[in-house]
């Protein structure tokens, strides 16, 4: 099989798994009875006020569904956020004895670290969840959670640590250049690197499924198209802080529009 058709192969299967993991997503949010921006139905208000510890079986009172769910989000919203990363490999494939093997390492390795953050995230909502926090579906049921949410993460956008883990994801090039490793194995361990810069830049944007609900697609969207925004070599730098500035104003705005104008 020619190298041409080898790599038309992986990206398609790249893309395939992409499209894959949002029909699902879509699927389990309409099995919900939630619209795309998530809010419920009357079956899916009826699931909302459940309790959790009730003797039955919920699947979003469970770690292993709920697990599931994460981890098929992550490939959703993260691998998209890949594209420029997997180029950059590529593009050092002729010059730095790069392989089809190492590429797949690349993306192998990647992955893992954010199914690893899709198990922590569950512990977290199941201990929200249990904790009377959010509700069976993901969301905040006090306004002061969704705002300091989006104000904490709005933020962070301006600190140091999203400085530096920001410059790994948006420059993947140099971090290739400075970790190199040929075959598979190098191949995964730099992914590995990759994904551990990338969830401590991007796990912001995942914490803010509780503001509106963790099966909302709308937020699935814009959390994946934000990403890729500030992944994109030419603009990424430029959309950081304007970003954070929005976040804040909308934590802001909904407790002005809760406490004042809604009350």
């Amino acid at each position: 099989m020619s190298r041409l058709s080898v790599r038309s192969l992986l990206w398609l299967g790249f893309y395939g798994i992409i499209l894959w993991a949002w029909w699902v997503m879509y699927s389990m949010a309409i099995d919900m009875d939630l619209d795309l921006i998530g809010r419920p139905g009357p079956m899916g208000e009826a699931m909302r006020q459940m309790n959790p510890r009730m003797d039955m079986y919920m699947p979003m009172a469970e770690f292993g569904p709920l697990f599931s769910m994460w981890g098929i989000m992550m490939a959703a919203m993260m691998l998209p956020t890949l594209v420029p990363t997997l180029r950059s490999y590529e593009d050092l494939m002729a010059s730095a004895n790069g392989t089809r093997a190492g590429w797949v390492g690349v993306l192998l390795g990647y992955f893992l670290i954010w199914l690893g953050f899709a198990a922590a995230i569950t512990g977290v909502q199941l201990a929200l969840l249990f904790g009377g926090v959010v509700d069976m579906l993901g969301i905040a049921k006090s306004p002061w959670l969704s705002a300091g949410l989006l104000v904490a993460v709005g933020a962070f956008q301006f600190t140091r640590a999203k400085e530096v883990c920001h410059g790994v994801c948006h420059a993947p090039m140099m971090y290739f250049i400075a970790n190199w490793r040929t075959g598979f194995a190098g191949g995964l361990r730099m992914g590995v690197g990759l994904g551990a810069f990338c969830a401590a830049c991007c796990w912001g944007f995942m914490a803010l499924g509780f503001v509106g609900g963790v099966m909302s697609l709308l937020w699935m969207g814009l959390a994946t198209f934000f990403m890729v925004l500030e992944k994109l070599p030419q603009i990424g730098h430029h959309v950081t802080k304007p970003l954070g500035v929005l976040l804040i104003a909308a934590g802001l705005f909904l407790l002005v529009y809760v406490y004042v104008i809604g009350g």
